[in-house]
């Protein structure tokens, strides 16, 4: 999927997703995930950190180990 898909829906909504173990499914088509710690927008062919366990998407590594670091009860 890609951002030149005709079959997304306009307006850039946002996807679901269900986040597997180095892949995603698609569950709603979208053009974006927001990162669970910051809110930013991800759109879909950038997204490349998220956490199967917890579901949530990452922007970036920074966001990821941020978000690790809550979990594990690390600061």
């Amino acid at each position: 999927m890609n951002a030149h898909d005709r079959n997304l829906p306009a307006g850039g909504e946002r996807a679901h997703l269900h986040y597997g173990d180095g892949e995603f499914v698609v569950l709603k088509p979208g053009r974006y995930v927001e990162c669970a710690v910051s809110g930013v927008k991800i759109p879909l062919e950038a997204l490349r950190y998220w956490n199967p366990v917890t579901q949530e998407a990452y922007a970036g590594p920074t966001q990821a180990l941020q978000r690790w670091r809550e979990l594990n009860g690390e600061k």
